[in-house]
C-alpha cells in the first residue's frame, strides 16, 4: 500500500497533487539553473587562468571514472521508468546501482585523483593515483575547486538515493505519485551533465603544461 501525502495551502485546503508537483518541478529547476551559475563561473576560472593549458592528469583513470557516471545515469533513469510502472523491485536495484557507481566514482576522483593517502600504483603502464596537489598553483587550485564542487554534489546525491530508496522500500511511492523518485532522478541527471563539461575541460583541452 503506497502512502497518500496530502498538500495543504495557508487557508487548511488541499491543494491539488497535480497544482503541487508543478509547484516542486518549477522549484527544483530553479535551482538547477541558479546551480548553472556556480558551475559556469568554476569553467569560466579553469579557461581565464589556464588558457590553452593542463596539468598531466591520468586519462584512463578519468576516462574509467567519467564512464562510470554516464552509466549511473542509465540505472537511474531506468528506476524512475521502472516505479512509473509499478515495478519496485527493479526501481529498488537501479537506486542501488546508481548509489553505488556514483560512489565508485566518488572514490575514483577523491581518493585516487586527489590521492589524499601518497599511494602509488602503477599497471599497465598506468599511474592509478594522482599526483597533483591544491598548492600547485593555479592548477592545483583550478583542479580542487572544480572536482571538489562537483564531488560534493555527487555525495549529495548518493544520499538523496539512499533517502530515495529507504523510502520506497516503505512503499512511499506509486506509478502515480512519486514525485521523490523524479526530483532524485533529475538531481543526478544534473550532476551528470556538469561532468560531461568538466571532464574535457580539466582532461582534455589544451596541451600539458
Amino acid at each position: 500500500m503506497s502512502a497518500v501525502t496530502t498538500h495543504h495551502d495557508a487557508h487548511g485546503h488541499e491543494v491539488p497533487y497535480e497544482v503541487q508537483l508543478r509547484s516542486n518541478r518549477l522549484g527544483l529547476w530553479l535551482f538547477c539553473f541558479s546551480e548553472v551559475f556556480l558551475f559556469l563561473a568554476l569553467l569560466v576560472a579553469r579557461f581565464y587562468l589556464w588558457g590553452n593549458t593542463r596539468p598531466e592528469l591520468s586519462q584512463v583513470l578519468g576516462l574509467l571514472t567519467t564512464s562510470i557516471l554516464l552509466v549511473s545515469s542509465f540505472f537511474m533513469n531506468r528506476a524512475e521508468t521502472a516505479i512509473a510502472h509499478g515495478d519496485r523491485k527493479t526501481f529498488l536495484n537501479g537506486l542501488l546501482i546508481t548509489a553505488l557507481l556514483g560512489t565508485l566514482f566518488f572514490v575514483g576522483v577523491v581518493v585516487m585523483e586527489w590521492n589524499v593517502f601518497g599511494l602509488e600504483l602503477e599497471l599497465f603502464g598506468v599511474e592509478w593515483f594522482g599526483h597533483l596537489r591544491p598548492t600547485d598553483g593555479v592548477f592545483g587550485g583550478v583542479f580542487f575547486a572544480m572536482t571538489g564542487m562537483h564531488a560534493l554534489h555527487v555525495l549529495s546525491g548518493i544520499v538523496f538515493i539512499l533517502i530515495v530508496w529507504a523510502n520506497g522500500r516503505k512503499g512511499h511511492f506509486s506509478p502515480e505519485r512519486h514525485w521523490g523518485v523524479e526530483a532524485c532522478a533529475i538531481y543526478w541527471h544534473y550532476v551528470d551533465v556538469v561532468w560531461v563539461f568538466f571532464y574535457p575541460a580539466l582532461y582534455l583541452i589544451g596541451h600539458v603544461a
